[in-house]
């Protein structure tokens, strides 16, 4: 079998270029079902021109409703030949392409449940992850993309050294708004009886969107930061718990 091409977006974090969770998505998928691949690191200016090359989809349009949206993650099979956008269908083509290599992560049956669990998940606790730690994922970039992460984040977020600031009555808002999204999460869990995953004994994709995000406010923020510590205690240590689980699929190839 021939490598799988993975296109990620390279950052300075503590464990190397690994941060955005988007793209941990994919490596997570890569690595759980064992699959050979190679990372392309690609710089947030040169997406757009990247993707045409390989001829790969538009995964969403501009502000404008009309122009094509690029964005990363992409894998590049030469497998096959198919070049895919979007976490999901990537997730969704490695499931139906290598059915055989690890766990199935769109089990039969709970495609309904897990859309609805991404939705629930994206307004309940990633919108109030975002503006937390938009400016430290923004201070960890290399220059080319630190530009265009910061213009094109604060054309929706305002400055982002105002977004959250860190002692102030704003950002302790921000991060009341944060625990308060990450516990309901919590009382998901346990509704199914304290259960560390969604999908039970084994990850499914629900469980590597929430994985994903872990990740990125971990990586970005720094292990050992006193921001960190503060979500590793919120909710009796869950989230610490959740993501030792993941170190097994979190190699950066």
């Amino acid at each position: 079998m021939k490598k799988i091409i993975f296109y990620d977006i390279p950052g300075k974090t503590e464990d190397g270029k690994a941060w955005s969770p988007n793209t941990w998505n994919v490596r997570f998928a890569l690595n759980m079902k064992g699959l050979k691949y190679r990372t392309e690191w690609v710089e947030y200016p040169d997406i757009e021109a990247a993707c045409k090359q390989i001829e790969a989809p538009a995964s969403d349009v501009k502000s404008d409703g009309v122009t094509p949206h690029y964005t990363l993650p992409v894998i590049q099979d030469p497998n096959t030949g198919r070049v895919i956008a979007d976490s999901i269908a990537i997730v969704d083509y490695l499931d139906a392409t290598y059915p055989n290599t690890g766990p199935p992560l769109f089990p039969a049956g709970t495609r309904v449940l897990q859309a609805a669990f991404r939705d629930a998940f994206a307004s309940t606790c990633s919108r109030v992850l975002a503006p937390v730690i938009a400016l430290a994922t923004c201070t960890h970039l290399n220059p080319r993309s630190y530009e265009y992460f910061k213009r094109t984040r604060e054309e929706v977020m305002g400055k982002l050294e105002e977004v959250a600031p860190e002692g102030t009555e704003k950002g302790e808002a921000k991060w009341k708004e944060l625990e308060e999204g990450l516990t309901t999460v919590a009382k998901w869990f346990e509704a199914g009886g304290d259960t560390l995953f969604v999908g039970g004994d084994a990850p499914i994709y629900a469980d590597i969107l929430l994985a994903g995000r872990l990740f990125w406010a971990r990586n970005v923020l720094g292990k050992d930061s006193k921001a960190w510590a503060r979500i590793r205690a919120m909710d009796g240590g869950r989230w610490e718990k959740f993501l030792t689980e993941w170190e097994k699929w979190s190699q950066v190839v």
